[in-house]
């Protein structure tokens, strides 16, 4: 079957080039990023590197061997494939996480599918999104000389400057591929030599930027859009991933189109998402549109023209239906009949919902007011929790909202504390809600969640009694954080260690609910 000759219509087009040559071409244009990352981490980035890209030439070669076809291993994509992949991956991983996600990306990705040129999604991608979900604090934890740390789109994210120096030479904290000047020189020499064409990474970078510009909340200031434009595997993406020749569009105003795509999703999920490093997820889910885009727009045949009326003639004679991609269709339907179940599910099991969340609430209440029977809340206020912005409770606390308040009495009636209900929605992954405990004489007594969905082994550790128990026993107007930590102010806060953003919506929170108890609650009010 090698042998056999493919006879198609001329024009005939050929290109010198082989696939081994274009893979072993982008294989040393990630050199720089890959020689840079093992210089700004340490030896243990060189690790994860050789560990991956093993990995996938060995997986590859295992498997052609099990199944009877060609070892393909030759070709390079592997290489590139194994090498993508760890410069996505912090230096200090583990070495079976790059192990797992080579035998993903090779074994699952491509070789199920049938090898390279029949993959539907990229497979170095799709393997850090599998690792993503599956060793999210593995992946996700950074470190800088063995102590966690953020990196700069999680600094940005929490209002803190970020320096675009570092972010350029690859010094700031991220994964090993983060040197953006070395990104640029591999991308710049694969478009010099023809490699990739221009329409995907200016459409990604274009797109993106404008997006972030209009729904990024600091309009068009350049420290801002250069910050997240060099963060976040924006260009990696979009010189490396997004122009995979298998997972990209074939013309290049589809390809213009799928660039836009990509670019508009990653600023969607950077302004409205918790994951600084979504990027990924973009164009993963980019790829699998590119079977539409290919099939709308097609390239006019050489020297074949078709007059307007032959056309609109041949185009009036398909049924709609027809026009649609069947595959589209099936979707869309399933999505419906899955969007109707999950409603009635909601609809039948909402009373309960409420209950629980009610219950839980009670229960915090309990936990914070230690001697409170009853819980009661005035007119006064109930009046200054509907006079409050839209979710918004004053503008020196993020964006924060009093969701409840209540005075808590013993069983004589008399005063013992008050409680505030606050919700944030300033958590790195998602809404906080947690009630904050004041007692008579106007301290902290204690703070407990009710709604907090951060990452686990890091934010999540906010609901542990090393930081909780901090707020305890303290009578301060106002809380700060403290992110360098062992500070032993009555007014300080010692952040949770790689977990700032969280640390920080929680004493916004914190000081918003003292901030309702004087200006509201105090006295009994």
């Amino acid at each position: 079957m090698n042998n056999m000759l493919n006879i198609s219509s001329s024009p005939h087009v050929r290109d010198k080039r082989t696939t081994s040559s274009v893979m072993y071409c982008v294989a040393l244009a990630l050199l720089p990023a890959a020689i840079t990352g093992v210089w700004n981490h340490g030896w243990h980035a060189l690790f994860v590197i050789l560990a991956s890209v093993i990995t996938a030439l060995l997986s590859e070669t295992v498997f052609n061997y099990i199944v009877k076809k060609p070892n393909t291993v030759k070709d390079g994509s592997a290489v590139v494939t194994g090498l993508l992949l760890a410069l996505c991956l912090p230096a200090t991983v583990p070495l079976y996480v790059p192990v797992i996600g080579a035998l993903v990306a090779i074994i699952i990705v491509k070789c199920f599918f049938g090898g390279l040129g029949k993959n539907f999604i990229n497979p170095a991608l799709a393997a850090r999104c599998f690792l993503l979900i599956s060793f999210s604090q593995t992946v996700t934890t950074f470190k800088v000389d063995g102590v966690s740390a953020a990196t700069p789109l999680a600094d940005l994210k929490a209002g803190t400057v970020v320096s675009l120096t570092k972010m350029y030479l690859g010094t700031s904290n991220g994964v090993i591929g983060n040197c953006i000047i070395a990104l640029l020189v591999g991308g710049l020499a694969l478009w010099a030599l023809d490699i990739i064409s221009w329409e995907i990474p200016v459409s990604v970078i274009v797109s993106f930027t404008l997006f972030m510009a209009l729904f990024g909340g600091q309009g068009f200031d350049p420290l801002f859009l250069l910050a997240h434009l060099l963060g976040g595997g924006v260009i990696m993406g979009a010189f490396f991933m997004a122009t995979d020749y298998v997972t990209s569009p074939v013309t290049g105003t589809g390809q213009l189109v799928y660039g836009a795509c990509i670019g508009i999703l990653g600023g969607l999920f950077r302004v409205l998402g918790s994951a600084a490093d979504s990027f990924s997820y973009a164009i993963i889910i980019s790829n699998l549109f590119v079977p539409v885009i290919d099939q709308f727009i097609v390239p006019k045949p050489f020297a074949y023209r078709k007059s307007s009326i032959e056309a609109r003639s041949e185009e009036g004679k398909k049924p709609f239906w027809t026009k649609f991609p069947k595959a589209a269709a099936i979707l869309t339907v399933i999505t419906l009949v899955a969007g109707v179940a999950l409603s009635g599910v909601y609809g039948l099991t909402k009373e309960s919902i409420e209950e629980q969340k009610a219950m839980k609430e009670r229960e915090s209440y309990v936990a914070v007011c230690p001697g409170a029977e009853s819980f009661e809340s005035t007119d006064a206020i109930k009046a200054a929790i509907e006079e409050q912005g839209e979710d918004s409770y004053g503008s020196d606390f993020g964006r924060v909202s009093i969701k409840d308040a209540a005075v808590g009495k013993d069983a004589s009636g008399n005063i013992v504390g008050y409680v505030v209900s606050v919700t944030t929605h300033d958590g790195f992954d998602g809404d906080i809600t947690l009630s904050i405990g004041i007692g008579a004489d106007g301290s902290t007594t204690g703070i407990s969640f009710t709604e907090l969905n951060e990452t686990a082994g890091m934010g999540m550790r906010a609901d542990e009694p090393e930081f909780k128990d901090q707020f305890t026993g303290r009578t301060a107007s106002r809380f700060t954080l403290n992110k360098a930590g062992g500070s032993t102010a009555e007014d300080e806060i010692n952040s949770v260690s790689g977990a700032s953003i969280t640390s920080g919506a929680v004493v916004n929170a914190v000081n918003a609910g003292l901030d309702f108890y004087e200006n509201v609650m105090k006295g009994g009010n």
